[in-house]
């Protein structure tokens, strides 16, 4: 007798997208594509209701991020496997992904069949990361910001100004600037909107 179909879900914002993604792991006969959202914060519940075998996150989505997805649905449902995907191959988040529970971590632009087989050796308890981005976090090295100073720039990346970042965290407007310029210091940034930039390059936000 033959084994069931692997159940998948597929979560990514851009319709055309989903629907070329459905279109292409509909034609795989171990697989079946059970249910489709378009929010990180549709997730959860989906793979609640749906029980999908592999989850397939986009990485930036509205309402919550794929990582953000990615742990609650590893920690809720660890027998659901997740693959993470970006757009974008020089991203920098794949230490945070595999910290998520991730099981996968590939770029948008991989071949169908690199996909179909990712989906299968995952379904089967193995880690698959796409070699550039693999290499790209070893060049990257590890994160060099603290928790606080990763705080700082987010709000920085919400447009705050360093008086009201002080505001909301309780502290002096000294003190901000202190952590800014340390950040810019040890990202080399000329500014905190570049500091920004290369934060989320290399996937420390």
């Amino acid at each position: 007798m033959s084994e069931r179909p692997l159940r998948l879900l597929i979560a990514e914002d851009v319709e055309l997208v989903a629907e070329a993604f459905e279109a292409l792991l509909s034609t795989e006969p171990a697989f079946t594509v059970v249910a489709r959202v378009g929010r990180g914060d549709q997730v959860l519940p989906a793979v609640q209701r749906h029980r999908p075998d592999v989850a397939l996150l986009d990485v930036d989505m509205p309402g919550a991020t794929g990582i953000e997805a990615a742990r609650l649905v590893t920690d809720a449902h660890p027998e659901c496997r997740v693959i993470l995907l970006t757009a974008l191959p020089g991203s920098g988040h794949l230490h945070r992904a595999l910290t998520a529970g991730a099981s996968g971590y590939l770029v948008k632009a991989t071949t169908g069949a690199r996909l179909i087989d990712a989906i299968k050796n995952v379904a089967a308890g193995t880690i698959v990361i796409d070699p550039q981005l693999a290499a790209d976090a070893l060049r990257s090295g590890p994160n060099v910001l603290s928790a606080r100073e990763q705080e700082i720039l987010r709000l920085v990346d919400r447009g705050l100004s360093s008086r009201a970042i002080a505001a909301e965290l309780f502290l002096s407007h000294g003190t901000v600037r202190n952590y800014l310029s340390t950040v810019m210091s040890k990202l080399d940034a000329r500014s905190r909107v570049e500091a920004v930039r290369i934060a989320h390059r290399r996937g420390w936000l």
